[in-house]
């Protein structure tokens, strides 16, 4: 049995205490799950399927698509504590390493270990990165994994020779700005299309996807979302992934307003030379939420990938 920091204890507690049932010892219920840094929402019945959101996102963004899945597969539908929540101990220290651990420590206490075949995985942006740690730290956790628009290592987005070091003066620059809109004063009333020239205008090409990101943005807590960009932005898998032996399928966004296609191709494809088992598929006309702004063609490309 796997172990990074063992959950395993406090998954079953959780699930006693928020189930009451008498069959509530069982590992892998239906229902929310309550982990230290996640919460899991375990639907539908299938082979196994874990969806993991990005930067500030809550299990929200998957939507559409669980309701799509969840009669033929088993979702376990991932949220990161701080972004649709109270930010429990998120709020301190480094979140993005301890976060994989623990949804790593969960498929291997709910999925694997009852004798269920590994997941697929479908990670968008930061959910993208998670999975490919997953697959390169404990690939025995992972039977095939999706990246949705994101990198091994992002810094390549602004310079192709940038490392972490280059990187990091600017990331806990950036990340102090964002932990310093903690705890100032909440927009009030409903919230609305802020317009294409906005940050989440940068995110997604439709009304209601920009709409949606807004909401999210704001009710996710800056103290999370500071450390997990800065995660992120420090983080660079490209020296593991030789360690990577799950077959994984690139997802990434093309928007001519923002990047030709034979740049974004340039920019993503290339970056994931060392993967034994890759694929990409460029989704056109489309920003970063992709589920958002080409709903039809991320359908058929998830379907497509759990069909393999």
């Amino acid at each position: 049995m796997t172990r990074q920091t063992s959950v395993a204890a406090t998954f079953l507690l959780a699930v006693g205490l928020i189930t009451g049932r008498a069959d509530a010892a069982e590992p892998c219920p239906t229902g929310l799950v309550e982990g230290q840094r996640i919460t899991i929402l375990v639907e539908g019945d299938g082979p196994d399927v874990v969806l993991i959101p990005g930067l500030s996102s809550p299990r929200a963004v998957w939507d559409t698509t669980a309701e799509r899945l969840k009669g033929t597969r088993r979702l376990h539908r991932v949220q990161i504590r701080g972004f649709g929540d109270a930010a429990g101990v998120n709020a301190e220290g480094p979140v993005l390493d301890p976060m994989m651990r623990e949804v790593a420590d969960y498929i291997d206490d709910c999925i694997t270990d009852q004798g269920r075949a590994a997941p697929a995985i479908i990670g968008h942006s930061m959910g993208g990165l998670t999975g490919l740690m997953i697959a390169a730290r404990v690939p025995q956790q992972v039977g095939k994994l999706m990246i949705v628009d994101a990198l091994p290592f992002i810094g390549t987005l602004f310079n192709p020779a940038a490392t972490v070091d280059s990187v990091k003066p600017q990331a806990e620059q950036m990340a102090a700005m964002m932990r310093a809109q903690y705890g100032q004063p909440a927009p009030t009333g409903p919230v609305s299309d802020p317009g294409p020239v906005s940050m989440a205008g940068g995110m997604s090409n439709q009304p209601a996807g920009r709409t949606a990101i807004l909401g999210w943005t704001r009710a996710a807590d800056a103290r999370v979302t500071a450390q997990v960009f800065h995660d992120v932005m420090t983080t660079d898998m490209r020296g593991e992934l030789a360690a990577v032996t799950a077959p994984v399928t690139l997802l990434y966004a093309q928007d001519n307003s923002l990047m030709p296609a034979d740049r974004a191709k340039a920019a993503f494809e290339p970056q994931y030379v060392g993967v034994a088992k890759f694929t990409a598929h460029m989704v056109t006309g489309s920003r970063h939420f992709i589920m958002l702004d080409q709903p039809e063609a991320f359908a058929k490309a998830v379907d497509d990938f759990l069909a393999e």
